[in-house]
């Protein structure tokens, strides 16, 4: 029998070949949010390694929406074309694509962290950041715009006109960003969110913005390819947001379309006291995957084969998404087949590398987008 780490696995029309995924890593490394041809070779290299599902790093919906100035984007149309060559390389080893829909919010408007992220100075273009309210997320970051009723409307209207982009590009799945402290998430959490209008107080006020993007995003994207959703379970702090109210979101979700919720935790605040170590998060995709009744990712700290495959095995998540560790190791999909026992995937350029029994796969083998 598979190991279930290389059981396929499907959501709506979309097959993965396996249960393993390259999370969104941000490259800090785009000019205006052109993607180039570094994202071409970086992500291009995890699909050859083998991974069932690529997705390219938090890709801003509006220019005010970037992290740092040299973040990706997808906020105008003449980003649609370096991203469809990136996802026709990923197709053709084999490997679903997917992007993640993003907007900083109140992080945003930074230096990329090379040698040091700090505050861009107007003579570097800085832009104003905006928010649920005008609450910094530190005292090294800009006072944030609290945002009008008519502006959160643009908000929604950038998330679903980005989700046309990347039907446009040919991405098999988007993944909506609520996590980590941007924008969304300082909607979903008290402790970033004072608002006293609609969007702010209760529970079901907070997640009004999240709701109002997901139905946004699910009109525009085709019905028959899958949406995922990244948050944070935890802020990690008294009186945060709570994996209790993951719970309840992931339940909404479900029912709005939502067919994967993909699960990290903290961001909202800088000096939260985070317990890490190997698998630290898992738990939460756990628990959202039994009680709300979706499908879920585990993602932090998940570097080894065995650990991979008993998350699956155990029915803790779906999906497992691996960043440093595929930093680290391009090919960690085939090592994690090797170790397994099952037959690896090499291309077929490669196989005078490969060991005696791994499989053959095909230059230009693409699974159709149906």
């Amino acid at each position: 029998m598979s190991a279930p780490l290389f059981t396929p696995f499907q959501l709506r029309s979309v097959v993965f070949p396996n249960r393993i995924g390259v999370s969104p890593m941000c490259e800090y490394s785009s000019v205006d949010g052109f993607a180039s041809d570094w994202h071409l070779v970086h992500l291009g290299a995890r699909a050859q390694g083998g991974a069932g599902l690529v997705m390219i790093e938090a890709s801003a919906v509006t220019p005010e929406g970037r992290i740092s100035i040299g973040d990706l984007g997808i906020w105008k149309d003449e980003h649609v074309e370096k991203l469809a060559q990136i996802v026709q390389f990923i197709h053709s080893q084999g490997s679903r694509a997917g992007i993640q829909l993003a907007h900083a919010g109140r992080k945003g408007s930074m230096t990329v962290p090379f040698g040091g992220e700090r505050l861009l100075t107007p003579e570097e273009g800085r832009w104003q950041t905006v928010a649920p309210s005008a609450i910094p997320f530190s005292e090294n970051y800009s006072i944030p715009k609290s945002l009008d009723e008519e502006e959160i409307a643009g908000v929604v209207r950038a998330f679903a006109d980005a989700a046309k982009r990347a039907d446009a590009a040919g991405f098999d799945f988007v993944e909506i960003h609520g996590a980590h402290g941007y924008l969304l998430q300082e909607f979903m959490s008290p402790l970033a969110n004072r608002r006293t209008d609609k969007y702010g107080g209760s529970f079901e006020n907070r997640i009004r913005l999240p709701l109002e993007v997901v139905d946004a995003v699910r009109a525009e994207w085709p019905d028959h390819l899958p949406l995922f959703m990244r948050i944070s379970a935890t802020d990690w702090t008294e009186g945060g947001w709570t994996p209790e109210e993951s719970v309840e979101l992931a339940r909404k979700l479900r029912t709005h379309g939502v067919d994967l919720v993909d699960l990290s935790s903290g961001g909202i605040v800088p000096n939260a006291k985070i317990p890490a170590g190997p698998g630290f998060q898992v738990p939460f995709a756990e628990r959202v995957r039994k009680e709300a009744g979706v499908s879920t990712a585990a993602v932090g700290l998940i570097t080894e084969p065995q650990q991979a495959n008993e998350i699956i095995a155990k029915e803790q998540a779906d999906l497992v998404l691996l960043a440093r560790e595929m930093l680290r190791d391009p090919y960690w999909a085939v090592h994690a087949a090797q170790a397994l026992g099952e037959k690896a995937s090499w291309p077929v350029q490669y196989m005078r590398a490969a060991p005696q029994g791994s499989d053959r796969r095909s230059a230009g083998e693409r699974p159709a987008r149906n």
